[in-house]
């Protein structure tokens, strides 16, 4: 029997499938070994042609050589050919087998075959290999002699040439290659039969062996299923054991699988997907990192010591409702999350070498989504707060400083570049992180938007990023300072990504007079530049309406040092 049930389900014998995939190698492999063979034998073949085609040529070439002496003293030109073409026809045996006369472009004087007669040889690439094989005259030597293969008659033939000066013709023997080889095709088709019987015949006595050798697989099966009951690794008996299939055994692993599945799932929710991935690919998980171009967005949560010191413990549910969600939309823009600390989260952009996204788009996405969990939560906040004042008709001072304390509202900063990635720690704690200078930089422009009070503030790597690899990707950006923060000894360039359905006529028209006063700020001309951010009705023009109240330092160079971090 092929196949049996096990529980009423219908189990193919692991006799049946070992024996169908040894005979498909074995039939497979012998078959390649006949066809191999037939190779080399065709090879050989070839070699044992050339030498006779050789031989052919020169009796040939040195018939033409008498013919054309003939005809230089009678001149009967048709006689010599026809004298020519009955030696050829003596030489050849096969039935397609020719003999040309050929000029040089191509024209046949002579035809010693027993096909039909042609006037040329349309095949242009042979003709320009046998004329390449011609010595010019001035050179005092003619040359032209070797092997091709040509179409004649529509037909693939292989063959050898030499140049006749005398005549001024290639002379070329060639031989059909089907023809040529159509005997040693039939005795591989015969030979093939003959290994598909014997196949097939060892592969009936393999099954009364293998039936014979895997009679005890049963025990192994039920053994393993009492090992996943128990949860416990046994050792397993094989005396007496009734005979079973390997299939019955591949569903307890399944069953195990499961398990392992599950298990797997829950580290997931503890760990990156790239962590996961690797894991279970490597069976371990390394201390190790690379170093990679990558994005990074750091958000932290605004005023958070004074929600802390409000909330008490309830911060823990305030942010895990924060949290689940801004997660949830950095995972679905590629992101992968490097760390959580109490009301920072650091997302990472590009470790999926598999994505075909831009990672500081992405980023750039993410940033907005997060804003909008934000303004998502805090419009559920207020509609609370309206609910509590319907009832009691206003909320108490405590209620007004709970409320105060849950209306989140966070700042996020994105750079990249290349940074170390991987896993940190121990073998017996360890943790995934990122480390680089963009890592901090990214931290360093969160803080700036509490300065220039927008919502994202990015680097201008990131702008590059997208602007040289995305096409349509609808920001614009908004350049809002040169600014040296606390550390660093090289100003950056700093914009506020803005996405270009949100500028409306107004927007656009104070995001050029911004643009126009940056322009003088950055000269130094700075009472020019407070008269254009007076009419700037952009929130980022207070900062600069602030700083450009007072006079230009004489050792202004364009760029805002920072003193805190």
């Amino acid at each position: 029997m092929l196949k049996k049930k096990i529980h009423d389900i219908k189990i193919i014998r692991v006799t049946t499938k070992i024996v169908v995939t040894f005979t498909l190698f074995i039939l497979l492999s012998n078959l390649a070994s006949n066809y191999i063979n037939l190779l080399l034998n065709r090879s050989e073949l070839l070699n044992l042609m050339n030498e006779l085609l050789i031989k052919d040529l020169k009796s040939i070439y040195s018939y033409c050589n008498n013919q054309y002496d003939i005809y230089m003293y009678d001149k009967k030109f048709d006689e010599s050919m026809q004298s020519i073409e009955s030696k050829g026809l003596n030489e050849i045996k096969n039935n397609k087998a020719v003999v040309l006369g050929l000029k040089k472009d191509g024209s046949i004087i002579f035809q010693a075959s027993k096909v039909n007669r042609c006037d040329n040889l349309n095949d242009t690439e042979a003709i320009d290999f046998m004329n390449s094989h011609v010595m010019k005259e001035d050179e005092g030597l003619y040359a032209g002699e070797g092997h091709l293969k040509f179409r004649f008659n529509n037909e693939k033939y292989f063959g050898m040439f030499k140049y006749n000066q005398k005549w001024d013709i290639f002379i070329l023997r060639g031989e059909e290659e089907n023809e040529f080889f159509s005997q040693s095709r039939k005795i591989f088709i015969q030979i093939s039969v003959i290994i598909v019987i014997i196949t097939f015949l060892s592969a009936f006595i393999g099954v009364v062996v293998l039936r014979r050798l895997l009679k005890y697989i049963n025990v192994i099966t039920d053994s393993i299923m009492n090992m996943i009951e128990s949860n416990e690794l046994s050792i397993i008996d094989l005396k007496g054991a009734s005979s079973d299939d390997i299939t019955y055994m591949g569903t307890a692993f399944n069953t195990l699988s499961n398990t392992i599945g599950n298990l797997v799932k829950i580290f997931e929710k503890f760990a990156n997907q790239d962590v996961v991935s690797k894991a279970y690919k490597d069976r371990e998980v390394k201390l190790e990192g690379h170093k990679k171009e990558l994005t990074i967005l750091f958000s932290d949560i605004k005023s958070f010591t004074y929600m802390t010191e409000t909330l008490g413990d309830d911060i823990i549910t305030l942010l895990n409702m924060h949290y689940d969600k801004a997660i949830r939309e950095i995972i679905k823009y590629d992101g992968t999350i490097g760390s959580i600390i109490g009301d920072a989260l650091l997302a990472v952009y590009g470790v999926d070498e598999e994505a075909d996204s831009n990672k500081s788009y992405q980023a750039v996405l993410s940033g907005y989504k997060l804003h909008e969990v934000v303004d998502f939560l805090r419009v559920r906040m207020e509609k609370i707060k309206i609910e509590i004042e319907s009832e009691k008709g206003k909320l108490s001072d405590y209620e007004l400083k709970i409320y105060k304390a849950v209306l989140l509202e966070i700042g996020v900063g994105i750079d990249g570049g290349t940074v170390f990635y991987g896993t940190i720690g121990s073998y017996v704690r360890m943790t995934n992180t990122v480390i680089g200078d963009n890592v901090n930089s990214a931290s360093r422009l969160e803080g700036l938007t509490r300065i220039y009070k927008v919502p994202i503030i990015c680097s201008e790597y990131v702008k590059n990023d997208i602007e040289e690899n995305v096409r349509d990707h609808g920001i614009y950006f908004l350049e809002l300072d040169h600014v040296m923060v606390k550390g660093k000894t090289k100003f950056q360039r700093v914009y506020w990504p803005i996405m270009e359905y949100a500028i409306t006529k107004q927007f656009r028209n104070n995001i050029t007079i911004f643009e126009s006063a940056l322009k003088l700020y950055y000269k130094g001309n700075w009472d020019e530049s407070n008269k254009l951010l007076r009419k700037c009705g952009l929130i980022i023009a207070e900062v600069f309406k602030e700083r450009t109240k007072t006079t230009c330092p004489s050792n202004w160079n364009g760029v805002w040092q920072m003193t805190e971090k």
